[in-house]
C-alpha cells in the first residue's frame, strides 16, 4: 500500500528556486491576476526590509506566505495547488534584477528562473516555474529567457493573466531604474538568502486539496468557487484537464467572477434545499455528487445552471416564444430584496427551456408565491424551507399547478397577503417599492418601462397636512387620516427623490407641480388615476384602494 505523506518546512528562496523544485501551474488552476497594487506592496515590504547598515545575512528574515504542493518526495516536479500568485511575481521580480544586473550578476541570477542544463548527465535547460499550458511559451519569450524583460511589449495589447505578467514586469523594472548597481545586488541577495516561503509539499493529490481548503477558508484570496474548482478539476483524468479547464473559465467568464461564485451557493442549495448551516465548501463537498463523476456535474450541472443563471440575472432568457413575457417575470422577481426564488427558476429553466409554455407558467406562479412570501414577511428560515420542498416537487416531476403543490398557495396564505395588501404598506419600507412597480406594470397592461435612475414612493394625502390646509377640510377626522395616509390607495411613484416641502402641498398644486408630466415626472399608471381627480377624499382612497387590491387579487388568484 502506497505510504503518502506530508511535509512542511521553511526555505529561503534560493532553497526553492533551486533544483529540488520544478514547478508546474497546473492548467486547471485560475490565471495569474496580481496587479501593480499587489506587486508594489509586496516590493515595498522587501525593500523596507532590506533597510539597514547591518549586512544581509544578518538582517531579519522576511516571509512572504505559504505554497502548497503535490510533489514526489523523490522527484523536483510539483504541482502548485496554491502560491501560484507568489511564484511568479518572485519570478518576475529576479527576471527584472537579471536583466538590469552586469553579465557576472546577471548569470548568477538567471540560476534562479532557470535549471541549467549537464551536457554530462544528457539534461537540458529548463525553467523553475511553468505557467498555466496557454500562457507558458508567453511567459518564457517575454519574462523568463535572458534579456526579455529589457524590452518589454505594451501590455495593452493584451487580455487578463499575459497583461498582467507585462504590466507588472514594466512597473518592476520602473521601480528598479531608480535603484543603484548596489542597491539592487543587495536587494538580490536579501531576496535569495533571508526572504523564506513555507513550502508544504503532499505526495497525493487528496491531501493537497485538503491542505489548501483549510488554509484558504477564512476570507483569503480565493472564493469558493476556486477551492471547487481545484477539486473538481483535480479530480478528472489528467488527459481531460485541460477541454474541462477551459469549459470551467468560460462559464467563469460569460456570468463574472462574482456571480459564479454566488451560482455555488445556488447549486448547493438545489442539493440541500436547507438554509446552510455550515461554510459553502464543507456543504457542497458532502451534498453535491462531483468527486466521483466531475466531468458529468460539469457537463449535466454546472454548464446548464450556469445558463440559466445568466438568463435569469440578467433578464435574458431566450425562446422560439413566450421570451418577452418570461423576462418580465423575472424582472417582477428580481425587485425582491432575497434571491431565496433563484434556486428552483434556475432548476426548472435548466430543466425545462424547451418548454416555454410551462417555464412561463412556473414563473408567474413562481412570482405568485414570492411577493406573498415577501408581503407577509415571514421567518427567512420558513420561506427556505418552502423552496427546499419546491425543488423536490420539480425534481420529482411532481404537478407544480396542483392545489397542494408548494408552489401554491394555501387558503390561510392567500388570506394573510390579502390582510397585508390592506395595511400600511408604505410603513413597510421594502415591500412598497417592488408592489407599486408591480402593481403600475398591472395597471398600465405590461407595457410600462422603467428605465428612470430614481423611483420613489410619495403620498397623496401628505403625513402631516399644514393646520390651515384643505387636507383638514376634506380629511376633518384625525384617525381617517391616520387611517388612510400609509394605505396603498394614498401613494404614487415619481420618477425623483421626495421632497418634504412639496409633499404637504395642496392636492392640486401637488398634482401640478409634482405630479403632473410638465413637472417632468414619468407617467406612471398609478400617477396619472390621480391626476384625473379634482379632489382627493377618503371616498376616492375608498374606492380607489378596492380598485388596486382587486387588480392584485385577480393577478395572484387570492379569492
Amino acid at each position: 500500500m502506497t505510504r503518502h505523506t506530508i511535509e512542511a518546512t521553511e526555505k529561503p528562496i534560493l532553497d526553492i528556486f533551486c533544483d529540488k523544485y520544478l514547478f508546474r501551474i497546473p492548467s486547471y488552476q485560475r490565471p495569474y491576476a496580481w496587479t501593480t497594487e499587489q506587486v508594489s506592496e509586496l516590493f515595498d515590504d522587501i525593500k523596507t526590509a532590506c533597510e539597514g547598515s547591518s549586512s544581509v545575512a544578518d538582517l531579519s528574515p522576511y516571509f512572504l506566505g505559504s505554497v502548497v504542493l503535490i510533489k514526489d518526495p523523490q522527484r523536483p516536479e510539483a504541482d502548485v495547488v496554491d502560491g501560484q500568485q507568489r511564484l511568479t511575481t518572485m519570478t518576475i521580480l529576479m527576471s527584472v534584477l537579471r536583466d538590469l544586473s552586469d553579465a557576472k550578476i546577471a548569470s548568477a541570477i538567471h540560476s534562479y528562473v532557470c535549471q541549467t542544463g549537464d551536457p554530462i548527465k544528457g539534461t537540458s535547460d529548463v525553467f523553475r516555474l511553468t505557467p498555466r499550458e496557454r500562457d507558458t511559451d508567453f511567459f518564457r519569450a517575454t519574462i523568463q529567457s535572458e534579456g526579455a524583460t529589457a524590452q518589454l511589449p505594451d501590455a495593452r495589447q493584451f487580455k487578463d493573466a499575459r497583461a498582467r505578467m507585462v504590466e507588472n514586469a514594466v512597473f518592476l523594472r520602473e521601480r528598479l531604474k531608480t535603484f543603484s548597481d548596489e542597491q539592487r545586488r543587495r536587494l538580490t541577495m536579501f531576496i535569495a538568502q533571508r526572504c523564506f516561503l513555507v513550502i508544504v509539499a503532499a505526495s497525493d493529490q487528496d491531501s493537497a486539496f485538503r491542505i489548501f481548503s483549510v488554509m484558504n477558508s477564512r476570507g483569503l484570496d480565493l472564493s469558493p468557487a476556486d477551492v471547487l474548482k481545484a477539486e473538481i478539476i483535480g479530480a478528472l483524468p489528467t488527459d481531460k484537464q485541460d477541454a474541462y479547464t477551459q469549459k470551467w473559465e468560460d462559464l467563469e467568464d460569460a456570468l463574472g467572477r462574482a456571480r459564479f461564485a454566488e451560482l455555488f451557493g445556488h447549486i448547493r442549495m438545489i442539493h440541500r434545499k436547507q438554509k446552510m448551516q455550515g461554510t459553502l465548501i464543507a456543504e457542497f463537498r458532502e451534498f453535491v455528487p462531483t468527486r466521483k463523476s466531475p466531468a458529468m456535474f460539469i457537463d449535466k450541472e454546472l454548464s446548464p445552471y450556469a445558463d440559466a443563471y445568466e438568463e435569469i440575472t440578467d433578464r435574458a432568457f431566450s425562446s422560439y416564444k413566450n421570451a418577452d413575457e418570461i423576462n418580465r417575470q423575472l424582472t417582477h422577481l428580481s425587485r425582491l430584496d432575497n434571491f431565496d426564488w433563484q434556486p428552483p427558476a434556475i432548476e426548472v429553466i435548466a430543466r425545462r427551456r424547451e418548454d416555454p409554455d410551462f417555464v412561463l407558467r412556473f414563473l408567474s406562479d413562481l412570482e405568485r408565491l414570492a411577493y406573498a412570501l415577501f408581503l407577509t414577511r415571514g421567518d427567512a428560515s420558513e420561506r427556505i424551507r418552502r423552496y427546499g420542498k419546491l425543488l423536490s416537487a420539480v425534481q420529482a416531476d411532481e404537478d407544480l399547478f396542483a392545489e397542494g403543490s408548494p408552489l401554491q398557495l394555501e387558503a390561510q396564505e392567500k388570506a394573510d397577503v390579502r390582510k397585508a395588501l390592506a395595511g400600511d404598506i408604505y410603513t413597510i419600507t421594502r415591500i412598497r417599492l417592488p408592489l407599486l412597480l408591480r402593481l403600475d406594470e398591472l395597471l398600465s397592461g405590461g407595457s410600462a418601462v422603467y428605465n428612470a435612475p430614481i423611483v420613489s414612493v410619495e403620498h397623496v394625502l401628505p403625513q402631516n397636512p399644514g393646520v390651515e390646509s384643505r387636507w383638514l377640510v376634506d380629511f376633518p377626522d384625525a384617525d381617517e387620516r391616520a387611517k388612510w395616509v400609509h394605505k396603498l390607495a394614498n401613494l404614487v411613484l415619481l420618477t425623483r427623490r421626495k421632497n418634504s416641502q412639496a409633499g404637504n402641498l395642496e392636492f392640486s398644486e401637488k398634482k401640478e407641480r409634482y405630479f403632473s408630466t410638465r413637472a417632468g415626472v414619468s407617467n406612471f399608471a398609478l400617477t396619472s388615476k390621480v391626476l384625473s381627480q379634482e379632489h382627493w377624499t377618503p371616498e376616492i382612497l375608498e374606492k380607489r384602494q378596492s380598485e388596486l387590491t382587486g387588480a392584485i387579487d385577480k393577478l395572484w388568484r387570492l379569492t
